[in-house]
């Protein structure tokens, strides 16, 4: 009897064995597909709170980037204007410089036109009948007025003063001023046909306009 105990307990506890084998056996496979399965959402979590600095960061930097080119653009934009002001101040300032030393002299150069008139009216008054050799004293003073008035004609020409006698010239109204008009047979209307006083420039600027008639047309 004692005997065929041990074998039916024995019998049993293989057939226990045999029963939770098969569990067993799964367990690493189990295991595999715990592996493979998502992480859990503390995981998760922690992750995305690790990628949303790192986003956070790059639109950031993008931003001051941005924030930075517009400032370098505006800071060119001001140096390139300040540029043009300045070499515009520049080329203003040297034809100032320019302008007064071509027309410093021109207040004195107009005190100076009325004594070439006076010269060339007293060369024009004397009578050149008169002017003989039994009368040296005349002769003398006429040669020393055409002379004095030659040598004031060089001094004006020297530094830019020229005389303005248009005779046949077409009117131009920065350098002439008409006076009247009047009809001249064989002439071009709006041509100067007389001249009652010269005018002078100096250098392109009209110092004095010549006083004209100016031929009529008909």
């Amino acid at each position: 009897m004692a005997t065929r105990g041990l074998r039916i307990l024995g019998h049993n506890l293989r057939t226990l064995l045999r029963t939770h084998r098969a569990p067993l056996r799964t367990c690493p496979q189990l295991m595999c597909t715990a592996a493979q399965q998502p992480n859990n959402p503390v995981q998760e979590r922690e992750e995305e709170k690790g990628k949303k600095p790192a986003e956070e960061s790059t639109e950031q930097l993008t931003a001051e980037k941005a924030k930075l080119e517009e400032q370098v653009k505006d800071v060119t934009d001001k140096y390139k204007r300040a540029l043009a002001d300045t070499e515009n101040l520049r080329q203003r300032s040297q034809k100032m410089v320019e302008d007064a030393k071509l027309y410093g002299i021109q207040g004195f150069c107009k005190d100076l036109l009325e004594v070439a008139d006076i010269l060339e009216k007293a060369t024009q008054s004397v009578p050149k009948e008169e002017i003989k050799d039994d009368n040296p004293h005349l002769k003398n003073l006429y040669e020393g007025l055409v002379m004095t008035e030659v040598q004031m004609q060089k001094v004006f020409k020297k530094h830019g003063v020229v005389k303005l006698n248009p005779v046949g010239a077409k009117f131009d109204p920065y350098e002439h001023e008409a006076l009247f008009h009047t009809p001249v047979e064989g002439k071009e209307p709006g041509t100067v046909a007389l001249v009652t006083k010269v005018g002078y420039k100096l250098h392109e600027r009209t110092l004095r306009p010549a006083l004209v008639g100016v031929v009529k047309g008909t």
